[in-house]
This record gives C-alpha cells, structure tokens and sequence, in this order.
C-alpha cells in the first residue's frame, strides 16, 4: 500500500502488471539522479513519484536544504511521460526534500518565474520571495490534452501554522526562523500566482503536500488533487480481499499527529471499519496516545522498538524489529483463540 509517497510507483505498478521506467533527471539540489516513473497495464497511464526524483531520501541529513531544493526533477519526469505519448498521469508527491511550491516543476515545463529585473528566479523556496510575474506562454502545450490527478498523502494547505513549511519544513532541515521566511515566500508566490493566473492556491485541502506542490500542479497543471491512499486502495482492489479477512496489518515510521492528515494507515483504516475488519498498526515510533486513530477504525498500535533505540538503530535492523513486534501481536491474539 501507499498514498502518493514513496512506492507508490511500486504499488500501482505491480498491482496492475504494468512496468517501470528509470530516468536520468535533477535531483533536490542540482545533481542528476536516476528517478523512475511507471506504466500502468492500459498502456495509457503513467504514474510518476516525486520522491523518485525530488525526494528526501536522495539527500543525506548533512545537506537538507528546503531553501534551494528545486522540484525541477519532478517536472522532467512529466516531461517524459508526455515524450512517450501520455496524457493521464497520476502524480505522487510525498517525501518530498522541496518547499517551493512546485516552482521547479513548473520552470522544467516551459514556466518563467521572473524577478524585477526579468531574471528567471533561482532553484528553491527561499527565491519565492524575489518572485514578480509569471509568464505561462512558454507551458508545454500538450499539458492542454492531459488528464492530471495528483495522489496527495496530506490535507494541509500552503501556508499558516498547519502549512508547508511549518509542519514539514523541519524535517527537511529548516530551523524555526527558515520556516517563517519559507512561510512568507509561499504566501508572496501565492499572490502572484492569484494576480497573474487568477488562481487560489492559498486554501486548497492538500495544496501544501511536498512543500507546496500540490498548490503548484493545481495551478499550472489544472491537477486534481485526491488523497492518494484511496486511489491506491482502488487500484489494488483492497475491498476484495476485506471482504474475507479477518484481521489487517498496516504500519508507518511514526504514528503522531500527521498520521491523521490522508496518510495510509487512516485510509485503510477507515475502509478495514466498513468490513468490521480489526486493524493492528506496527510503528517504528509512537507519540501521543492514539485515541484519534482508534476512532477511525485503528484497534491497536505497537511500536517496534523493544527499548530505547536510536532512529539509527531502529532503521539498520527495520526487518528484524518489524518481524519481532508482528510476533508479539499474533501471540496476544493467541489468548484469545482457545
């Protein structure tokens, strides 16, 4: 399962018997990595990761930047997918290491973001701030023909408190005070967005997923943006095998307060409770006391770790933890069944 983070290729692909395709694109800071995008069984849908290309697993914790990294990568994969004759795409955009509204994206597709000067502004969300027009006429035309939906792992919007910089912008490396510039420069970018293409980006449920991506493929791309856990759910046809189970295994890192916002284990949670199906979670961390997740169908939450545990010691045996706490939980349920 996923929701529009990473595997979500992996996921769609592998349940439609379709195919992936690795590409040479720009990575978070400038780099080129090897991203990869898929091809769904109809051959007429191609599924693109943004994690694959502007990912925060392809930057080591030394050098997150959210102020210069650039969803650029993420825009030359649609570009591929468009050179091989797509036009319905669906777009995953967790994980991401950017905060820049998708401003990469959009430049890698023929946008120009210019400055007073005329100047195309530089990679990054910091550059939002020196923003001044926005010039679409260069947009590839055969975004015109596509049908974009965009599998969003999170309901928060651009800016604010419970916006993109301040939820997730630690986690990518920005201090307090890099959250409240980066908090600014998506607010400007926003209103010139509003003035030049006479859009609202600065509400939209979801448009502040992968540092404001979502905000970005809606406004350049005319993107749908739906929680990408229940377009996975329907991909994989998750009800067929509800129907007769009687017990599901979900997990995540961590389960804490984000987990509420469209992630995979309230989406499958939700659809388990409609079956009356009980639903274990196993969490390589907990934090706080759940109580929300059991309201939305979550019977139980377990933690792998066994004691104190560094994230380091817990991510370098991740397999073994994992098979040790699914142990536990089936010989609990044991009790129960003489």
């Amino acid at each position: 399962m996923a929701d529009g983070g990473e595997g979500t290729v992996e996921a769609l692909v592998s349940s439609t018997g379709g195919h992936i395709i690795n590409s040479e694109v720009t990575g978070p800071l400038g780099d080129r990595v090897t991203a990869y995008w898929g091809i769904l069984r109809d051959k007429k849908t191609a599924v693109i990761e943004m994690a694959s290309a502007s990912g925060i697993n392809l930057v080591s914790s030394a050098r997150l930047n959210p102020m210069i990294a650039t969803t650029r990568g993420t825009g030359e994969l649609i570009l591929r997918a468009l050179d091989n004759g797509f036009r319905t795409l669906i777009i995953g955009i967790g994980g991401s290491a950017t905060n820049d509204g998708g401003a990469g994206m959009a430049q890698a597709l023929g946008v120009r973001l210019l400055d007073k000067e005329s100047n195309d502004i530089e990679p990054g969300g910091a550059a939002l701030q020196n923003l001044d027009r926005i010039d679409i006429s260069g947009l590839d035309a055969r975004i015109k023909e596509c049908t974009i939906t965009v599998a969003c792992d999170v309901t928060n919007t651009l800016c604010g408190s419970q916006g993109a910089s301040f939820v997730y912008g630690p986690q990518k490396g920005a201090s307090q005070e890099m959250c409240q510039q980066l908090d600014i420069a998506l607010a400007h970018y926003a209103a010139i967005v509003q003035r030049d293409l006479g859009l609202d980006i600065l509400n939209i449920a979801g448009g502040g997923a992968a540092g404001g991506l979502g905000a970005g493929l809606v406004a350049f791309l005319g993107a749908k943006l739906l929680p990408g856990v229940h377009i996975v759910i329907e991909a994989v046809e998750l009800e067929n095998y509800l129907k007769n189970a009687d017990l599901l295994f979900t997990g995540e890192g961590k389960v804490d307060s984000q987990t509420m916002y469209g992630k995979t284990v309230t989406g499958i949670a939700g659809k388990a409770k409609q079956f009356n199906v009980p639903v274990i979670v196993i969490a390589g961390a907990i934090e706080g006391t759940g109580e929300e997740l059991y309201r939305h169908g979550v019977t139980a939450i377990l933690s792998t770790a066994p004691g104190p545990i560094t994230l380091e010691e817990s991510v370098a045996n991740a397999w073994n933890l994992i098979a040790d706490c699914a142990e536990r939980a089936m010989r609990l349920l044991l009790t129960n069944s003489g």
